[in-house]
């Protein structure tokens, strides 16, 4: 998973255009490499599914 596909990700999930997004076992580092990154890092919240894939979904609010 490339840079510019994640970062590309994180703006729909940030605008809205889309609710979640599924990451796989595989590209779960590259991911979070480049969300940590981010200014706007504590306003995503990844929910651990079942194999080591996670679920991502932007919040208004900034968790704590």
């Amino acid at each position: 998973m490339k840079e510019e596909h994640i970062q590309e990700v994180l703006d729909q999930l940030k605008e809205g255009i889309i609710s979640e997004y599924y990451v796989s076992k595989e590209d779960f580092l590259p991911f979070r490499s480049v969300l940590v990154k981010r200014e706007d890092f504590k306003h995503f919240r990844g929910i651990a599914q079942r194999g080591g894939h996670a679920i991502y979904h932007y919040l208004k609010s900034p968790r704590s």
